[in-house]
């Protein structure tokens, strides 16, 4: 069972998928994740003040987590109807929230990112295991100029996983956890 690991809805339950298509982000991974946003010195990320865009968001747990702890607004975008309904409930379950929107559009279509009203501090991207597009998708972020100067974009992959990345990405770290691996990535100005 996943909970909310910190913040003002900690240790509230979020709902996951019976199917094996979906693979929600491990509490361990997760928590690791935002010690490295707080603490690291490789980047500055002020979280209060952040809007995050959760790509791949299935059931919402990174961007629960991110509302737990604070940030302005999370844009959550998800196209799997499997886990979108459970998605809408881990938010309703939130009760008073809604500092967020659900993006229910294929991430690799354009008007999907044209859509966005908001530059983001962090883009977390959690595709599926199997998906060999992120090379495209990566630059598709640059060319809409989504991303804020400072901001960073965490990639979620499996440790084995030789993805390409665009030449105009600088590594700031790589994490493994498990069977995951966890990249940190920003924008060459």
């Amino acid at each position: 069972m996943m909970r909310v690991i910190s913040g003002s809805f900690r240790g509230k339950k979020i709902l996951t998928p019976k199917d094996k298509k979906t693979r929600p982000l491990k509490d361990l991974t997760k928590e690791s994740i935002f010690n490295i946003i707080k603490h690291s010195t490789k980047f500055k990320i002020d979280f209060n003040n952040s809007y995050i865009l959760d790509l791949f968001s299935g059931v919402g747990s990174f961007g629960i987590e991110c509302l737990s702890r604070g940030v302005k607004k999370v844009i959550f975008i998800e196209n799997y109807p499997n886990v979108l309904t459970l998605l809408k409930k881990n938010l309703s379950n939130l009760k008073s929230v809604q500092n967020f929107k659900i993006i229910e559009k294929d991430i690799y279509k354009d008007e999907t990112f044209q859509s966005l009203n908001n530059n983001f501090d962090i883009i977390f991207l959690d595709p599926p295991y199997k998906d060999k597009k992120i090379e495209d998708l990566l630059i598709k972020i640059k060319s809409h100029n989504i991303l804020k100067k400072n901001g960073i974009i965490i990639l979620h992959r499996h440790k084995n996983e030789k993805d390409n990345y665009p030449t105009c990405l600088n590594l700031i770290e790589k994490k493994i956890y498990g069977i995951s691996k966890i990249i940190f990535l920003s924008f060459l100005n």
